[in-house]
């Protein structure tokens, strides 16, 4: 087996809440990840999946050093083979692998500077971490408009000028110009139309194949999920409850959590009828979480040994992983073998 181009080791986050009724009571830690771990491979593309609230982009964030993580490691391998906690690198040493990791925002409209020409965006990286001639910065920066679509005599111009994905095609170009190795993209097609998502989709896809690049894709829209990933990481109030490669759990989920997020992928076909699996009760608070498996208030096969115990992320087959006491004896419904149908829905009889 190849060794892991990134190892992500019990990564936690907390943030701190100050009370509104109590003005001198010291903030309230809540934690927003609770000991995430998994490994990506170079090349592969990881999807985080979950619903909002879950930690996902807080974990994209922590991974980047967008934001600083409370405690945890995140393992990264230079080209050279050498292991280094990247969330501890300091001064010059930092400077050195930063463009090796890069992100990919949600929102195209807000990650671009308005005061910046769409020139300067794509080459402040460039700038900012190597010492090239302006020759050369042309050169660079014409080359990877050119890769990600973007029209090269459109460059002096303003980001207010550009369409939302042709914004996000400049994130791209920002993004892929220090040639990093890492990328993380953060919803990266939410903010844009059914058409122009498959425009993006395939750019990645591409991008991926020609430089081999490893994503990280944080999206809560599965259908565009299975059409990228290798695997799957599922994500619930902040901790991984199931990850697996991409086909398996699509096929046949593990978690009750994810067969319910399943359940609610919309389904094209007029003809399909729909057995969506409504959660009851609330999404719980972080800041006071249940007791026992965090999913149990809303699962439906819930036991009393769901109330008491939390369940440890288990190796239930080779590459699949699930933190469920009944993860073995469930038969959850996943993506129909046949193809005729996605997850959750089943072809009405004529």
């Amino acid at each position: 087996m190849p060794a892991p181009i990134l190892e992500v080791i019990n990564l936690n986050k907390n943030f701190h809440v100050k009370s509104k009724t109590a003005l001198f009571r010291k903030p309230t830690p809540v934690r927003v990840l609770n000991n995430i771990s998994f490994d990506l491979m170079e090349g592969e593309t990881l999807s985080i999946v979950g619903e909002s609230g879950c930690g996902k982009t807080t974990l994209g964030r922590c991974i980047v050093r967008g934001i600083p993580a409370t405690s945890g490691s995140v393992m990264y391998r230079t080209e050279e083979g050498e292991r280094i906690d990247f969330l501890k690198l300091q001064g010059i040493a930092y400077k050195k692998l930063r463009k090796d990791i890069q992100m990919i925002f949600q929102d195209p409209y807000s990650s671009l500077s308005p005061r910046m020409s769409v020139y300067d965006i794509i080459a402040e990286p460039l700038v900012a971490n190597f010492k090239l001639s302006k020759s050369e910065l042309d050169d660079k920066v014409a080359a990877i408009a050119e890769k990600t679509g973007l029209n090269v005599s459109y460059l002096k111009r303003y980001p207010h000028a550009f369409s939302g994905g042709q914004r996000q095609r400049i994130a791209i170009a920002r993004a892929l110009i220090s040639q990093p190795r890492l990328i993380v993209c953060d919803e990266a097609v939410s903010a844009l139309d059914v058409s122009i998502q498959a425009q993006i989709i395939n750019l990645l896809k591409d991008l991926q194949a020609q430089f081999r690049i490893t994503y990280m894709f944080i999206s809560h829209d599965l259908s565009i999920v299975r059409n990228i990933s290798d695997r799957v990481a599922v994500m619930h109030l902040g901790r991984v409850v199931e990850l697996a490669p991409a086909e398996s759990m699509f096929v046949r989920p593990r978690h009750p959590y994810t067969e319910a997020l399943m359940s609610a992928v919309p389904q094209p076909d007029p003809d399909a009828k729909k057995n969506r699996i409504i959660l009851e009760g609330e999404v719980p608070n972080p800041a006071n979480p249940p007791s026992g498996c965090h999913f149990h208030p809303r699962c439906p096969y819930r036991t009393e040994q769901c109330e008491k115990s939390q369940p440890e992320l288990t190796e239930i087959q080779p590459g699949h992983f699930a933190a469920c006491h009944y993860a073995e004896q469930l038969q959850l419904k996943g993506v129909q073998n046949n193809g005729n149908s996605l997850p959750g829905y089943e072809r009405r009889q004529s």
